[in-house]
């Protein structure tokens, strides 16, 4: 499966804007997904290409899908789904607020932008999770934009985002990919593209078609045959494409916080996704 990437960032004042604004409730629904707010915020995203939390929290074992199917049956018309996996012991609050995050972040990328003349809204309609983590209007649009900066550093390669992923023999002389590159290397039988690969990991699709865009440009992915020939990876480059810088330059410091030990997911993203919360909690 392999939905086309947006090409342009949301607008500066679209629709999530106004219903922000206007602190709406309800559902609204675009082309590729569909966003579920509550009073302007921003409480649940659903899009095809992205995995939503259920695959995620299958893949890391924490809930099986009957689990999953069995707790939108007991949401109720108060919308407690969510809670009630919590009460009922398959998930922690903390594992639930940071795999739902991690899943609404990356639907959000596929579902945005949303043109107003391809949506339609329900008021008052909720997701049966419930309201886990609202995340405002603003702070998603902004998530997204760097996200889609960070693929757009790698467009070169864009062709191999919808293609199966085959691995390609590498020499010592290549760059070592990560242990996240590696566990996908593993899985790339030539058969299935990044965003099946994604709902096979049960992790991100976006980091994983960045992932796959990095190991193209490295030489460590085969791409697909494209007119005018393909780009090769200079001479040293690195595993995001770009030349080595003359010198080793000292790296900034980053800010770490320490992921909660009675997380198990395999969600790749998770470390970025606690600092996020976390700040989003400090401008509530």
């Amino acid at each position: 499966m392999g939905l086309p990437i947006s090409p342009h960032p949301p607008a500066p004042a679209g629709l999530l804007d106004r219903f922000a604004a206007e602190r709406v409730t309800g559902a609204l629904r675009g082309p590729h997904g569909c966003f579920y707010l509550l009073d302007g915020a921003v409480t649940c995203v659903e899009d095809a290409a992205a995995p939503g939390i259920d695959v995620r929290l299958s893949a890391a074992g924490k809930v099986p899908p009957q689990g999953w199917r069995y707790a939108a049956e007991r949401a109720g018309p108060q919308r407690r789904g969510g809670q009630f996996l919590v009460s009922e012991g398959w998930l922690t609050q903390g594992e639930l607020e940071v795999c739902h995050l991690a899943a609404l972040l990356d639907a959000a990328f596929f579902a945005l932008p949303l043109p107003p003349e391809a949506t339609s809204f329900t008021p008052g309609t909720a997701h049966w999770l419930g309201v886990v983590r609202p995340v405002s209007a603003a702070a998603l649009q902004q998530a997204t934009a760097r996200r889609r900066a960070l693929l757009d550093r790698l467009r070169r390669w864009a062709a191999a985002d919808t293609s199966p992923v085959v691995a390609v023999p590498t020499d010592d002389r290549a760059p070592a990919p990560t242990s996240r590159q590696r566990r996908l290397l593993a899985h790339a039988d030539g058969r299935h593209t990044p965003y099946e690969l994604a709902r096979t990991l049960g992790q991100s699709a976006f980091v994983t078609l960045l992932d796959v865009r990095r190991l193209a440009a490295a030489g460590l992915v085969r791409m697909p045959p494209a007119p005018g020939g393909l780009p090769r990876r200079r001479p040293g480059a690195s595993l995001d494409g770009s030349a080595p810088p003359a010198a080793a330059e000292p790296r900034p410091p980053t800010w770490q916080l320490p992921v909660p030990e009675v997380l198990h997911t395999a969600d790749p993203d998770i470390a970025l996704l606690v600092r996020l919360r976390t700040a989003l909690e400090e401008n509530l």
